[in-house]
């Protein structure tokens, strides 16, 4: 449905004497309603029977918190390079081990702030706290508490104006609300999300709120990150899925100059139902590819066991090195002889046999400090990371 333009502009001038006009988004929900015809309605059901499917992997996972690590990584990944990053899952899990990445030190430390601020926002909510506005900008302070954008007013409504593309304010493809409209606007932002004036299902909750939090662009840096992390947590909260299993962050890579656009439409002619079916196809892919992973995952760690079991005696200690590796799939000796017990010679020997089982790889060529790698799984984990082409 075309309802015109969702919000007003406002003209104000920015620090370098343009003149601009900048949007202040109306208060959620949209008005007229929203128009969910069946095509729309089958969309969203197919998009809740995927989130159902993938609520339920954590039944028959062995270890679903081994599966929240490694997937909360991967997506730190893919929604930092969104914003330009060069990191993959390599350089940030050997920076976790204190290795040197392959890449330029700012970039994977923005990486491993987006994990930090994402188990900071998880953490807060299982102690009780409510996803509010003091939450968001407590994530987003964690996300650019050092590095590139730590001097962007972390954790703080901005008091400038911002602009998304271009050059300057006067060049941009969208100017957002100006600094002193902000607050209002994500007051009003927290109150629907608390189910102000009426509630509203948690996936079109989801759906509405990543576009309205987008559209104030609170904060002078990591905008993007924040609001695709809200999408996560607002379902965990919504309780649509006991653990925060899905990212969308994959799937706005590979479509995100419809993303970008879907968001202009909504904006500019009111267009909510054509960006709620992208947004129920991006979670049912999304749902869909994160069950078949967890599957594939469980597939690999069943049949490298078995092959393990046929090492004989040596195969008690392969096992705890494999499971330890289950749970970091880059590890050097040392942090297998903490996460194992198993003195150093022990697990190098076991290191030894499954490396003889093609199941573990040594990946830094050096005869000391030598990293290892759980070849397959860090395979199936990385597909669909590869760093963007720069422009």
């Amino acid at each position: 449905m075309l309802r015109g333009p969702t919000g007003d502009h406002v003209t104000v001038s920015t620090v370098g004497g343009e003149t601009v006009r900048a949007f202040v988004p109306r208060p959620l929900p949209p008005e007229p309603p929203l128009a969910i015809g069946p095509a729309l309605r089958e969309r969203l059901d197919q998009a809740l029977l995927a989130l159902g499917r993938l609520d339920s992997i954590t039944e028959f996972l062995p270890s679903p918190e081994l599966f929240l690590y490694t997937y909360v990584r991967k997506e730190a990944v893919l929604s930092s390079q969104i914003e330009g990053t060069r990191s993959s899952l390599s350089d940030l899990l050997l920076f976790e081990l204190d290795q040197a990445p392959g890449v330029p030190l700012d970039d994977v430390t923005e990486v491993s702030n987006y994990v930090a601020a994402l188990e900071h926002g998880l953490r807060r909510l299982r102690e009780g706290f409510p996803l509010s506005n003091r939450l968001i900008r407590e994530i987003h302070r964690t996300l650019l508490r050092y590095g590139r954008g730590a001097e962007r007013q972390p954790g703080e409504f901005r008091r400038s104006q911002n602009w998304v593309g271009g050059s300057r304010p006067g060049t941009a493809v969208f100017v957002p609300p100006p600094a002193d409209r902000v607050a209002d606007c994500m007051g009003a932002l927290e109150r629907w999300l608390h189910n102000e004036p009426e509630p509203t299902p948690a996936l079109l909750k989801a759906a509405l709120a990543h576009v309205q939090f987008e559209t104030i662009h609170p904060f002078l840096d990591g905008n993007g990150r924040v609001g695709r992390l809200l999408i996560a947590l607002l379902l965990r909260v919504e309780g649509v899925l006991r653990e925060p299993l899905l990212y969308l962050s994959l799937y706005l890579k590979r479509n995100r100059s419809r993303y970008y656009d879907l968001l202009q439409e909504v904006r500019e002619r009111g267009d909510w139902e054509a960006w709620i079916e992208f947004f129920a196809d991006a979670v049912r892919e999304t749902a869909e590819g994160a069950v078949r992973t967890a599957r594939r995952l469980v597939d690999l760690f069943q049949r490298d066991r078995h092959k393990i079991q046929a090492l004989g005696r040596p195969a008690g200690s392969a096992l705890r090195v494999h499971d330890a590796l289950q749970r970091r799939p880059l590890a050097t000796t040392a942090a297998l002889h903490g996460a194992t017990g198993l003195s150093i010679p022990t697990v190098i020997a076991a290191l030894e046999g499954l490396v003889r089982l093609r199941i573990v790889r040594e990946i830094t060529g050096r005869r000391r400090n030598r990293v290892y790698s759980y070849a397959q799984y860090m395979r199936i984990l990385s597909e669909g990371t590869e760093p963007l082409p720069r422009a």
